[in-house]
């Protein structure tokens, strides 16, 4: 059985309590965050959820069996620390294709408000 965290035309909003109001990329080279905002910023709506999961996975260890890691559940990008921790929505299209959406842009107000894009609340960072 294959575990997807593939959306098809959802915005994935920035979490609760994230710290900041307007999107920066992030700094430290090689990590999560910045793996995810450097795929999608070169390449916004070219990768899947799933896709882009893959290739940060890949990128931090080398090599990967994808047949054993397509049948692992794992998190989806609402915990993505680009939605928790530094302002950037993801919308996903019709195709289940992933681009970043600056919190502080016209874009993203404009999904918020469009109702044939769903909405899913990005992850909080602590728990209360």
């Amino acid at each position: 059985m294959n575990h997807s965290t593939n959306y098809r035309s959802t915005l994935i909003i920035v979490a609760e309590d994230c710290p900041v109001d307007k999107a920066s990329p992030p700094e430290k080279v090689g990590s999560v965050a910045h793996l995810h905002y450097e795929l999608l910023r070169h390449a916004p709506y070219s990768l899947t959820s799933d896709e882009l999961l893959l290739a940060v996975d890949k990128a931090r260890s080398g090599s990967i069996n994808e047949a054993v890691w397509a049948k692992k559940s794992r998190a989806c990008l609402r915990a993505s620390p680009l939605v928790k921790r530094y302002g950037f929505g993801l919308h996903h299209d019709a195709e289940a294709r992933v681009a970043l959406v600056p919190v502080c842009s016209d874009a993203y107000k404009q999904m918020l408000i469009n109702p044939a894009i769903m909405k899913r609340q990005g992850m909080r960072n602590r728990r209360n």
